[in-house]
């Protein structure tokens, strides 16, 4: 992560695009990103999916801005066709949404995963389960139809441990019920347009937060998953581009708050350990 105090001066309000072609936005970008061109290819598709969407052009073009930042910042692309993360509109505003490619191309970045495996299971590809001790048995070839009966995941460590989950379709939708209003309200959300690769996120993000080795990367990831997040700009007009110094409100999952508290709380405590760690 970067924690550069990079500022850049803007006045309100500005259109995402030359909020996007800005020099501190640009440099901003290029110091995260690692050179120009990736930077300026980066600012090109933020442009592009928000053009592309008519709710995200209406949206509040600072949390649009906020939601690319934390997506360079993570290093994951925003184009949806590559799930990795997305800029997703509601109420007029935009929040950042990880997608199941980018939790697991965060968890393999770490260096302690060895595999990981989210997929959908389908009638007849459950051959056994024991809730008691978590051991699944899945097998393809016994599949009977085309019907999603939930979803799996798994994740093997190179130090040897493994674990798999397994969430019924109806526990999967439940979820989706509790934590998404626009779900709930049957609007234009995710869960509603791909529910295949949110169901995937949901029973992934389950399986690695509460049993595998969480990076600095992959918490700050799970803190600012569904949030609107928002630069913040003092009385002179200048915006404050570093992320962690970004206002964050989850409006379409007020339920997720306690899980936010607990990442953010794991998050800090990975920094104090490589704190200490440099220190020793």
């Amino acid at each position: 992560m970067s924690n550069n105090n990079s500022q850049v001066a803007t006045q309100q309000p500005q259109s995402l695009q030359a909020l996007m072609s800005n020099a501190g936005v640009m440099a901003k970008l290029n110091s995260v990103l690692g050179n120009e061109k990736k930077a300026a290819a980066f600012a090109s598709s933020v442009i592009s999916v928000a053009n592309g969407n008519s709710l995200l052009r209406n949206a509040n073009p600072m949390t649009v801005l906020g939601s690319a930042m934390v997506a360079a910042t993570l290093d994951l692309s925003v184009v949806p066709t590559l799930g990795m993360a997305y800029i997703v509109p509601y109420k007029g505003q935009a929040s950042f949404q990880l997608g199941w490619k980018g939790l697991v191309e965060l968890a393999m970045r770490s260096g302690q995963y060895k595999n990981i495996i989210v997929e959908a299971v389908h009638e007849g590809e459950l051959v056994k389960k024991n809730k008691f001790t978590g051991e699944y048995e899945f097998d393809e070839d016994a599949k009977t139809s085309e019907t999603v009966i939930g979803y799996m995941a798994n994740f093997q460590l190179t130090n040897g441990f493994s674990k798999t989950i397994y969430w019924t379709i109806d526990e999967v939708k439940a979820h989706a019920t509790k934590f998404s209003q626009a779900y709930r309200g049957g609007r234009n959300t995710p869960w509603i347009t791909d529910f295949d690769a949110m169901a995937k996120k949901t029973v992934l993000k389950a399986l690695l937060s509460k049993f595998g080795p969480k990076s600095l990367q992959m918490q700050q990831a799970v803190v600012f998953d569904q949030a609107a997040v928002k630069p913040k700009t003092d009385e002179n007009g200048d915006i404050d581009l570093n992320i962690d110094a970004f206002d964050t409100e989850y409006v379409d999952n007020d339920g997720n708050k306690s899980a936010i508290a607990e990442a953010a709380a794991a998050a800090a405590g990975v920094q104090d350990a490589q704190a200490e760690e440099v220190k020793s």
